[in-house]
């Protein structure tokens, strides 16, 4: 089955396990997903990320993190922003904040896939991939 967006299908299936409060979920894998699973580990939205391969293809396992209780839930919400049908693009000074700080943007620089705060650090912008709250 050929997919549009895989970023969005990944994010979507996030975002689904999280409101089912499931402890898993698997993704199939790319260089990109394996960045952005690698970002939602560093900035504490995931417990952890693992990726396995059965034959040829390989899958992303994410294991999703709540608080006490699986009512409180770490991830709030994620947002795809830039699509194939439209891309968005943001340079340094321009880079997006998520909830005045409180979230976390993916961004795609010609340093490869990292979060907003990195991005300003390292003075580059890009293409605005997500935003996880």
């Amino acid at each position: 089955m050929m997919m549009s967006d895989p970023i969005a299908d990944m994010l979507t299936r996030i975002r689904n396990a999280n409101v089912a409060k499931h402890d898993t979920v698997e993704v199939p894998a790319s260089k990109m997903k394996k960045a952005i699973a690698e970002i939602l580990l560093n900035e504490g939205y995931i417990k952890a990320f693992d990726v396995t391969a059965d034959g040829v293809k390989e899958n992303i396992r994410i294991t999703l993190k709540y608080g006490k209780d699986k009512n409180e839930k770490v991830i709030s919400g994620i947002k795809r922003i830039s699509k194939p049908g439209l891309r968005v693009y943001a340079d340094t000074e321009n880079l997006p904040k998520v909830l005045g700080g409180l979230g976390t943007a993916i961004i795609s620089t010609n340093k490869g896939v990292i979060a907003d705060r990195d991005a300003r650090k390292l003075g580059v912008g890009g293409e605005v991939i997500a935003f996880i709250w």
